[in-house]
């Protein structure tokens, strides 16, 4: 029941939160089309559901060829291949708007694990791979939340001289996945809403930690 209603309120959120968002979604699509290299949606394949792949949406924020340039599929703090425009997009996170069509067609919630590629699903552990996708991956959750300083912390390892990708295998995804099940024994509509509220916060105050306060039992993060 839990989850046929959560599918009701994605629709409305992202319905109405397309409406209300009008008035700044047109100047941002202008914006992308005149400045950058002129295209305004970027789409890639992500791991869903029951682990199916589907394409996610978001505004262009990286040179078209980003991926077969230096830094691959990651991405660090002032990255060049990262566009004027779309530096602001992504400090704001308005980039990952789009989205809401997502929820629309029914490949994502509003809350839930961020959906990922299939290289970085495969570098989750075993027990996680097997349950992770189990629900929706969401707009916003758990893991969003503490990772909000994720491409400042790859750039730090960059500067340190460490391996990226290898920092993601040993470090990060081992952490995500035991927040994500974290959210799966415990998820609801007081959980998913006190999310979306932090979500928010974390955006104005992005140094903020205050989601340890709330979620005493929540993993510690040691790195």
């Amino acid at each position: 029941m839990y989850l046929i209603i959560k599918r009701f309120f994605d629709l409305v959120l992202a319905f109405v939160a397309i409406l209300c968002l009008l008035p700044i979604l047109v100047p941002i699509i202008l914006g992308l089309l005149f400045t950058g290299e002129g295209y305004v949606f970027y789409k890639q394949k992500r791991v869903g559901i029951n682990k199916k792949i589907f394409y996610i949406y978001k505004f262009a924020t990286m040179l078209k060829d980003s991926p077969n340039l230096s830094g691959g599929i990651i991405t660090t703090k002032n990255d060049p291949r990262i566009t004027p425009f779309g530096g602001f997009l992504r400090k704001t996170k308005i980039n990952e708007l789009p989205q809401l069509l997502n929820i629309l067609f029914g490949q994502m919630s509003v809350v839930g694990p961020r959906p990922v590629m299939q290289k970085s699903f495969d570098a989750y552990p075993e027990d996680v791979k097997s349950l992770i996708y189990n629900i929706k991956p969401g707009l916003t959750g758990i893991g969003s939340i503490i990772f909000r300083d994720e491409e400042v912390l790859i750039n730090d390892v960059k500067v340190r001289g460490d391996d990226a990708w290898e920092f993601y295998k040993k470090k990060i995804y081992p952490f995500k996945g035991k927040i994500e099940l974290w959210y799966q024994k415990r998820m609801g509509f007081l959980l998913d809403f006190k999310l979306i509220i932090l979500t928010a916060w974390v955006i104005l105050f992005p140094k903020s930690k205050i989601y340890e306060k709330l979620f005493k039992d929540l993993p510690k993060r040691n790195f």
